[in-house]
């Protein structure tokens, strides 16, 4: 898994998405209407605990232009940083 992308520690997210428990594709949908919220440039968090996730929002990031980041694994669950383009 080194394609994996981590997180800089210093990070520092505008605003935050509780996707825990959600799986496919709800975290990408929520991650979708939540990132409209925030102005660009900021970071949006996204929790989440679908390992499915780590290959989607990277993706999506990619397709809709906006900078993925990377990520952090937490105990139980993983935290997403997406930058809004």
């Amino acid at each position: 898994m080194s394609d994996i992308k981590k997180a800089p520690d210093n990070v520092q997210a505008a605003r935050t998405l509780d996707a825990k428990g959600l799986s496919c594709p709800m975290p990408l949908l929520r991650t979708k209407k939540e990132i409209d919220k925030i102005k660009s440039g900021e970071i949006l968090e996204v929790l989440g605990t679908d390992p499915g996730s780590r290959n989607d929002l990277p993706g999506w990031c990619t397709r809709a232009g906006h900078e993925f980041v990377g990520e952090k694994e937490e105990s139980g669950y993983f935290r997403f940083f997406i930058k809004k383009k």
